[in-house]
């Protein structure tokens, strides 16, 4: 299996990137991980020569659109040697697909290594950390509830606080985990989607949480398929006064199963991170531009197109990701602006073709 000596080499290199240690760049990294993914991945091999590609630079890296996780296996390797498969999420069974990880350990260091400086880096010291979440099992099927148990084991001090029980929030259990944080000092890391935070609200029926001074709330997730929704500021201003805690200290994640690495707002006090309210910033393995929703080429400063990633962690799925979640760039980030409407931009129809049926002769 000589694509798995070539892999477990991308991610060598990947992971001493990530950590400052690599003497290469962005973009050789990123040509290596789609010459490795053309060479043993027949889909992807069709839709580079689709795109008449030299894989020469990173924009040329035809991008594969999350829809394909839906429709395929998108991946470099056999079933048989995935540590991990993610589902990714749907209204109904038809939506979900999955991202299958060969290797869990570079998905561990990259949300690490970024949460840490989005979100640890704010606290001073090591956390109580809670997840409004359901206990994702072992292995863990969710990519988000893996990701909060890394950070419950690297923020924390390794006990799991999973406080959405069958019946809804745990808010005693929340409590109980506030007043731990204040009794030995230190702070409170509450780790969250946007609809459990919603119901937690319901739940508080407008009590407050006795938080540490030090409390910090990660949101993530939207309202898709949900029964109830709230404007994202003003659900970032009713979690903050539930808490107690300035708005800033509510900082905004975006992640998506099909990625490995993510986005979070620089708004913690005194982060590493720093950012505007409302711009996402990602971390220097990931590369997040518009694009235009038939061509799928990049857009200018301003213009509003289709979120093209290219994410090195993907070392053995699909280095370049397509979505349909429309952003536009912002200075050092960008601003996420909602989904495009249900039906498949052109482009990405034309993607998922290459992937599945080939062009001509394949």
């Amino acid at each position: 299996m000589s694509f798995a000596l070539e892999s477990d080499a991308l991610h060598a290199r990947v992971q001493a990137y990530a950590r400052g240690e690599a003497g290469e760049g962005f973009d050789a990294l990123a040509l290596a991980i789609a010459e490795y993914q053309r060479k043993h991945a027949p889909g992807f091999a069709r839709l580079v020569r689709r795109h008449g590609s030299a894989l020469d630079t990173v924009d040329s890296i035809p991008a594969v659109p999350a829809e394909a996780f839906r429709l395929t296996r998108v991946a470099v390797h056999p079933p048989e040697l995935d540590q991990v498969r993610f589902c990714t999420s749907g209204t109904s069974s038809a939506d979900t697909g999955t991202h299958p990880m060969r290797r869990l350990d570079t998905y561990r260091l990259l949300s690490v290594e970024f949460g840490r400086a989005a979100l640890a880096s704010s606290l001073g010291g090591p956390a109580v950390v809670v997840a409004l979440a359901p206990d994702p099992g072992t292995p863990e099927a969710s990519s988000l509830g893996c990701m909060l148990r890394f950070f419950m084991h690297d923020f924390g001090a390794g006990s799991e606080r999973w406080l959405v029980r069958p019946e809804g929030v745990d808010v005693d259990a929340l409590a109980q985990a506030a007043t731990t944080a204040r009794g030995e000092g230190r702070p409170l890391l509450v780790l969250a989607t946007a609809f459990a935070l919603v119901a937690l609200l319901d739940r508080a029926a407008g009590t407050r949480v006795q938080a540490p001074e030090h409390t910090l709330v990660m949101l993530t997730g939207g309202f898709k398929g949900k029964s109830r929704s709230v404007e994202p500021e003003l659900l970032r201003s009713q979690v903050a006064a539930l808490f107690g805690i300035d708005p800033a200290r509510v900082v905004g994640e975006y992640g998506m199963t099909e990625l490995t690495s993510q986005l979070y707002e620089g708004t913690a006090p005194h982060a590493e991170l720093q950012g505007p309210a409302g711009v996402y910033l990602a971390p220097p393995w990931l590369r997040v531009a518009p694009v235009d929703p038939i061509s799928l080429a990049p857009l200018p400063e301003g213009e509003i197109g289709l979120a093209r990633f290219v994410d090195l962690g993907n070392i053995d799925s699909a280095i370049a990701v397509v979505t349909e979640d429309l952003i536009r760039r912002a200075g050092p980030g960008i601003q996420l602006l909602g989904r495009r409407p249900a039906t498949t931009p052109r482009g990405c129809s034309l993607a998922v073709e290459s992937l599945l049926l080939g062009s001509g002769g394949d």
